[in-house]
């Protein structure tokens, strides 16, 4: 487990951070296509909180794309590096993850957040500044749709619908599972809608959501349990 301090010249206030989004929210690259469905790595990233503590675990869990079997996985616990401003969420996360990433022994391919890329009120949620910040394809498949709109889709599995801002589509409601609540997929970085669409589909093949996060959230759960029961001062 890697411990991981608040960077030097993190942003510290609402101002900076959305200074910190405007600029890097310049960067995402949305005519990729994404590595295809089925092929290479795909890598779940997700954390826990401990508030009372002030501690968050990350967790990145890569699975092989094909089989979803676990082929590598770390954590890093840190320091919660900034307040719970609702459309900053990245910033409490982002030192965590990228040390949680960067530990890993493997090439992660496709990054799957839980939570957003641009279906995000600044367009520029979790996946989207954690692809930015890695170079790495990434796509956010969330549990509920934020703040946006959308009709149900048709029961079967793989049906979808728009997920809207106003007229903007900033994502998909897809079902994974007949009869049972979508989950929100958006595009981070250097993939299309479509092709998240397609992995979202390809790691989901029992369950309502990815295997990927399925197996980070229990990791950083694990990892947070651990810290908090060996920590007294700080890591």
């Amino acid at each position: 487990m890697t411990s991981v301090s608040v960077p030097a010249g993190w942003p510290a206030t609402e101002e900076e951070a959305r200074a910190v989004q405007d600029e890097l929210r310049r960067r995402v690259v949305r005519d990729e296509p994404g590595p295809p469905p089925g092929t290479g790595h795909v890598t779940g990233v997700d954390v826990a909180y401990d508030d009372e503590r002030d501690v968050v675990a990350a967790a990145a869990v890569v699975l092989d794309a094909a089989s979803l079997e676990v082929v590598a996985e770390s954590t890093a616990v840190g320091r919660i590096s900034f307040p719970y401003v609702p459309g900053l969420l990245a910033f409490r996360e982002i030192p965590t993850v990228l040390a949680a990433l960067d530990a890993l022994p493997c090439p992660p391919g496709l990054v799957v957040c839980d939570g957003y890329g641009l279906a995000h009120p600044r367009r520029f949620g979790l996946a989207s500044h954690l692809g930015v910040l890695t170079g790495l394809p990434t796509i956010g498949v969330a549990k509920n749709p934020f703040t946006f709109t959308y009709d149900a889709p048709a029961a079967p599995r793989g049906s979808a619908t728009l997920l809207l801002a106003g007229d903007e589509e900033v994502g998909r409601a897809l079902r994974t599972r007949d009869d049972v609540k979508p989950v929100f997929v958006s595009v981070g970085h250097r993939t299309t809608l479509d092709t998240a669409c397609a992995h979202t589909l390809a790691m989901t093949p029992t369950y309502r959501l990815p295997e990927t996060t399925r197996h980070a959230d229990s990791l950083c759960r694990r990892a947070l349990k651990e810290a908090t029961a060996s920590w007294q001062d700080g890591p």
